[in-house]
């Protein structure tokens, strides 16, 4: 492979985490405006908690399989460009992978999110937020849209490397 194709690879990967953080935030701001998932989202908000990593990514993955298909095969077929391609349904896939985790860690160890300031998704929950910090793994949408809600929050000191690990899994 030469350099040309791993920045191919590179750029699909980073445009996948996007594409994906983009669309996360959409689908739960429609969630707030009872769009998509109307009571069920409004019973998330009542019970309070995770469903657990692999029912989490199912709910990931099983709706952006056809989109991250799609940007693929568009990316391969229409620009002949199989590196972007294979770089966009790895990010892809690996944006489900992280979302799922993000979504279920802010709900048990809000703590552990040190890619964010502080766990949007966390306060959003903590805080009854209904028009704020729709953001789940990352705020950057939020902060787009005017969306994000600062909240004060102190993140519990010292983590431990295996507090990542102890998340619901199933």
């Amino acid at each position: 492979m030469s350099l040309s194709d791993w920045l191919f690879v590179l750029g699909g990967f980073v445009g996948a985490f996007l594409v994906g953080s983009f669309a996360e935030y959409v689908v739960h701001r429609l969630m707030h405006k009872r769009i998509l998932l109307g009571q069920v989202h409004v019973d998330h908000h009542a019970e309070g908690y995770g469903q657990g990593f692999a029912k989490e990514l199912k709910d990931y993955i099983v709706p952006s399989l056809p989109f991250i298909a799609g940007m693929a095969l568009i990316a391969w077929l229409a620009f002949n460009l199989v590196w972007l391609a294979i770089g966009t349904a790895i990010g892809g896939v690996c944006y489900c992978l992280f979302a799922a985790y993000a979504h279920q860690v802010q709900h048990e160890f809000p703590e552990l999110c040190c890619w964010m300031v502080r766990p949007v998704h966390h306060i959003h929950h903590a805080h009854k937020m209904w028009h704020h910090n729709f953001g789940i793994a990352f705020d950057i949408w939020d902060r787009v849209f005017f969306t994000y809600k600062k909240v004060d929050w102190k993140r519990p000191q010292p983590i431990r490397l295996r507090r990542f690990f102890q998340i619901k899994w199933i």
